[in-house]
């Protein structure tokens, strides 16, 4: 029998950096059991290039990847999602689409590297740490036992993920 693959959604207001680096790592840390997209509520209709620059120097896969609506995940044909996750403060403040199949959420907030500003090394720095943190948390989600876990004793481990003090993701 074929495993269960989980579909998430990573949203972020702009789908310009964390929640594509959150796409890209689930999609390789993940794979086969997860598949990831990412969305936003105002997409800023490109990838942030030092996102894109962080990634192809950490050689993953950026070919498919754009900054896209949320609306493209709320029609019929749409993947029917797992799981939802808010990485930023103002898409997790938003009222969400009804996502089909009422999957999990939770709010992983995590600072904009595209907010940083002053030199190139402080920017780039910013979107290490930054595919740092997300690679932390997803790789403390891929750790959990999802088909021991009812839907009411997940959500705590899931908002713990979320709530992971950034002091622990430096390292």
């Amino acid at each position: 029998m074929a495993a269960h693959t989980y579909n998430v959604l990573f949203l972020c207001t702009g789908n310009s950096a964390r929640s594509i680096i959150a796409e890209c790592v689930l999609n390789r840390l993940g794979n086969p059991r997860f598949k990831a997209w990412s969305a936003g509520s105002y997409p800023k209709g490109e990838i942030n290039p030092y996102a894109l620059q962080r990634l192809k120097a950490e050689n993953y896969d950026v070919s498919g990847l754009r900054s896209k609506s949320w609306d493209e995940f709320t029609g019929a044909d749409a993947p029917e999602f797992d799981f939802v996750f808010t990485l930023c403060d103002s898409a997790a403040a938003e009222p969400c689409p009804v996502w089909p199949g009422q999957p999990v959420t939770a709010h992983w907030g995590l600072p904009d590297p595209a907010a940083v500003e002053g030199r190139e090394a402080v920017k780039h720095a910013a979107f290490a740490d930054t595919v740092r943190m997300v690679s932390n948390r997803i790789r403390l989600f891929l750790s959990l036992p999802l088909a021991r876990l009812d839907r009411l004793s997940l959500q705590p481990h899931l908002d713990d993920i979320g709530d992971t003090p950034r002091a622990s993701e430096s390292g």
